[in-house]
């Protein structure tokens, strides 16, 4: 199976809520990830907003072509989701 998001979700502060086709799903903070390279366009909150699931990449993508792997962001979650514990 090839992993993508299903559903995407901006809850503010540069979080989201990710719907995996795995049946996995749960907040990704981008916080840390937004800080380099191009992704520092995204420190913008009105830009960062503009968070939609993309039709044809199957995953997140903001305004301006930018957008993150689905295996990449499933991963952060996870590890976010094991420091919480």
């Amino acid at each position: 199976m090839i992993l993508h998001t299903t559903g995407v979700e901006y809850l503010g502060d540069y979080q989201l809520y990710l719907n995996f086709n795995n049946g996995e799903a749960g907040v990704v903070d981008l916080t840390q990830r937004i800080q380099s390279g191009v992704f520092t366009a995204l420190r913008d909150p009105a830009l960062f907003a503009t968070a939609y699931q993309h039709p044809v990449a199957g995953t997140v993508a903001w305004q301006g072509g930018l957008d993150l792997a689905p295996e990449y962001l499933l991963e952060l979650m996870q590890q976010q989701q094991r420091r919480a514990a």
